[in-house]
């Protein structure tokens, strides 16, 4: 066996690691992917079961236009993606009411102020996050970089920011929960549901725990574009790595790294397929992973990030159904969010998103049917050491209380399926080796997100860091952004 050699290689083929080597590749660097799956993707990724191609995870692609954050990481590396449609609208379906969220932001105001409340408290607050939020998504798409380690980040960052966007450090301090009392909507409970939905799922924390910066980001997503493309994740990963491949980037799937050993200039990734060689390193597995992988590199910078991550875990409970065409038709849009219950936790069902492949997308499923994800977030801990059979009525209740909530949408759903799987933490330990299933990055809070994030220079010259797990955190526009910040100490 010959021994391999990279100028970087990346562990982990994810969106960030994907990400973090197109740039490199495309900058001159020979880059080598090593991935232990059978294909790409990560929490973005997909698997294939009887002709169906299930999205694992995220099921749309964040800020993919022109001048968002993933368009400008398609520009810089010359790819043209598939065929994206952009999501126009998706219907949240509260107990007593159903709110259509709007792509376009008139329409958006419109249905807000008819169904939530237009009353002058309502008004000022919707104004006051729609001025924050244009302001937060001009500034993701630029140069910004968090934490801040040293006077050349603080001038990166001051370049960025710019004076008229400089008054925003006032609100670091602030939660949702702030905002939404400063404006006397909180007592509102309607609109503090929807809001309360939207964060969970993006920022995955509570009103009260929810930087508001983050929150405000995380819950005005569908301004930049929610696009899914022809074939899911499944579709689009096809085409993005011919692309890298034909630009001279390596995959190697199936390859589990064991090690990472070395020091700048001359590092070792260990696997059972052998090692390969790199000048420079970019980890992009969860943050304990990478801390263990390489121990002897990192000592004991990771320690304290690792138990911030500990305590601030989640996961995520998934049924994906393959369902003959008729049992889901008769809506006019195929993303659903679903609230069963205004005084229960969110989270477990209550609180979950219906994803439903496209009519005629035959990528995504045979002719005739289609492809439907079930998702909600939940804790880790309930999962943690069952036996197999209290296990199995756990997953059976999960299984019924996800399809209970879909039935709002769709009342057929699953009586017929072709498939019917589930996912929970335990699913996702044994089939990413995350710790405890842990997936979808952390619960984002004042103290551990922005300045207190997980930075992807840990001090060691020539290994760094992305990943949900590191800053911005969770989701795909977020590690697309770091993926450009760990590319630039690369380069550096």
């Amino acid at each position: 066996m010959g021994t391999e050699s990279a100028d970087v290689a990346v562990i982990g083929g994810g969106v960030a690691g994907m990400s973090t080597a197109a740039r490199l590749q495309a900058d001159g660097y020979s880059t080598v992917v090593l991935e232990q799956h059978h294909s790409v993707g990560g929490c973005a990724g997909y698997y294939e079961r009887a002709g169906f191609r299930f999205d694992v995870g995220a099921t749309t692609l964040v800020d993919f236009v022109p001048e968002g954050v993933g368009g400008q990481l398609l520009s810089a590396v010359g790819f043209e993606p598939p065929a994206i449609a952009i999501q126009d609208a998706y219907d949240v379906w509260l107990p007593d009411r159903t709110v259509t969220l709007y792509h376009d932001q008139a329409d958006w105001d419109t249905e807000r102020r008819a169904k939530l409340g237009d009353d002058q408290r309502h008004i000022a607050f919707y104004e006051f996050i729609d001025d924050l939020s244009a302001r937060l998504w001009r500034l993701t798409r630029t140069d910004i970089k968090m934490p801040i380690q040293g006077v050349g980040d603080l001038v990166r960052n001051a370049r960025a920011v710019g004076l008229r966007d400089l008054p925003l450090v006032r609100y670091l301090r602030w939660t949702m929960a702030d905002a939404m009392r400063a404006h006397d909507v909180y007592d509102d409970r309607p609109l503090r549901a929807v809001v309360s939905m939207l964060v969970e799922d993006t920022v995955h924390a509570t009103l009260d725990d929810a930087p508001l910066l983050n929150a405000v980001l995380g819950m005005t997503i569908r301004r930049t574009g929610l696009g899914r493309a022809t074939g899911g994740m499944y579709g689009f990963w096809n085409s993005f790595v011919d692309q890298y491949a034909a630009i001279g980037g390596r995959v190697e799937t199936g390859r589990t790294v064991t090690s990472v050993t070395g020091s700048s200039g001359d590092f070792r990734v260990d696997s059972a397929a052998g090692p390969v060689h790199a000048e420079q390193v970019v980890s992009t597995v969860p943050v304990p992973v990478t801390r263990n992988l390489a121990s002897t590199v990192v000592g004991d910078r990771l320690d304290d990030y690792c138990s911030m991550l500990r305590a601030n875990e989640g996961s995520a409970l998934v049924l994906f159904l393959g369902v003959p065409a008729a049992a889901v038709e008769g809506r006019e849009r195929t993303h659903h969010q679903i609230l069963q219950d205004y005084d229960e936790p969110l989270g477990n069902g209550n609180n979950m998103f219906v994803s439903v492949s496209a009519p005629g997308d035959d990528l995504s499923a045979p002719d005739g049917h289609r492809a439907v994800m079930l998702s909600t977030h939940c804790a880790v801990e309930p999962w943690q050491d069952l036996n197999k059979p209290v296990y199995e009525e756990q997953k059976e209740a999960a299984r019924e209380q996800l399809l209970a909530g879909g039935r709002t949408v769709y009342p057929e759903l699953g009586t017929d399926p072709v498939v019917s799987e589930m996912a929970t933490p335990v699913t996702y330990e044994q089939f990413t080796n995350r710790p405890r299933g842990a997936v979808g990055g952390y619960k984002q809070t004042r103290a551990n997100a922005n300045q207190g994030a997980v930075p992807q220079d840990i001090g060691v010259e020539g290994f760094y860091l992305a990943g949900d797990t590191t800053w911005p955190g969770l989701g795909t526009v977020a590690c697309v952004k770091g993926s450009k910040i760990a590319a630039d100490h690369v380069r550096s």
